[in-house]
């Protein structure tokens, strides 16, 4: 009998390849090169499974050129790259990869975090550039982390993981989340709306999901709250802040710094933002460490086994 067919959008890490191998026929896009459309649609005609990155969009095109499709299975926490909608209508299961993530993605934001408070990247290209020529009272001066307010945006798994590690720095801590339980949430974090936040913060840190009451969620109305030692993070989604109003903000030193793993049209980054020394700049590694994408891949693989065994699998969102 031959095995259930399922399309790979990109190469994951071996050990998830060598256990989708045991039930499926796999078909990988190895290349490099992003996945062009028309391929995409032709490479889901007969597969019984897909597993695919939070880049590639499924929707109602390519779930209806996939007839055969049992299962969407995304290589990642969010799934806002899926019409989740009408892949429950279609009976497609979507699947995506929770808690795995938490802890390395939470050590990123305070990378980005740290980096941006000490300059660091900054003071790397100064050395690189043969322009250190000595200690000096006033060289590259950042702010100080410890003692200070952090402010989390989305008090989910990764945002409670980034609140916990500013106890260490002994760090007052805000948070502002409508969806949340304040029940749930250790008492010495201060629950408040998101102008007191964006007032009071010295750091805020994007945890929360890309919806439609998240997008542009921070803004020029946002900004001009911040102070001039403000530091922001995001890890979260880039179209969560409006890009245009970040750059003016950081150009005009309305804000200290930004520290950004996602970007509003990923991949495209803009030129004003690639100019400034104020902004970190990464390209989505929230979860890039080996042990992490791999435990993701494996789950990934698990949720298109599951389904095409006729079993719940670990993680379905519908």
């Amino acid at each position: 009998m031959p095995k259930p067919k399922i399309f790979v959008t990109r190469n994951i890490p071996q050990p998830a390849l060598d256990r989708l191998e045991e039930v499926f026929d796999v078909s990988v896009h190895a290349s490099g090169a992003s996945l062009g459309r028309e391929e995409f649609l032709r490479a889901v005609e007969d597969a019984d499974a897909l597993l695919c990155l939070l880049t590639d969009s499924i929707d109602k095109e390519l779930l209806d050129a996939a007839p055969k499709l049992k299962c969407v299975s995304n290589l990642a926490v969010g799934y806002n790259n899926i019409d989740v909608r009408y892949a429950t209508q279609k009976g497609i299961a979507v699947c995506n990869t929770p808690g795995v993530l938490t802890e390395t993605t939470a050590d990123l934001a305070w990378a980005l975090l740290m980096a941006c408070a000490r300059r660091l990247v900054e003071a790397d290209k100064y050395v690189r550039e043969s322009r250190f020529d000595g200690w000096g009272p006033l060289l590259m001066l950042g702010v100080d982390v410890h003692g200070k307010t952090l402010g989390v945006i989305g008090m989910g798994r990764i945002g409670r993981a980034v609140a916990r590690r500013a106890e260490g720095f002994g760090m007052r801590v805000l948070w502002f989340d409508p969806k949340a339980d304040p029940g749930s949430m250790p008492p010495e974090y201060e629950r408040t709306d998101l102008e007191n936040l964006c007032l009071q913060a010295d750091f805020i840190s994007i945890h929360a999901p890309l919806t439609s009451d998240t997008r542009h969620l921070i803004g020029a109305q946002q900004f001009a709250l911040m102070g001039p030692k403000t530091i922001l993070v995001n890890t979260a989604r880039g179209p969560i802040v409006d890009e245009t109003a970040l750059i003016k903000a950081l150009q005009e030193k309305k804000i200290a710094a930004a520290g950004l793993d996602v970007y509003e049209r990923e991949p495209e980054v803009p030129a004003e933002l690639l100019a400034l020394d104020n902004a970190v700049l990464l390209p989505h590694i929230g979860s890039a460490s080996i042990e992490t994408r791999t435990q993701m891949a494996l789950m990934a693989a698990e949720n298109a086994i599951a389904v095409i065994n006729g079993q719940e699998p670990p993680a379905r969102v519908n």
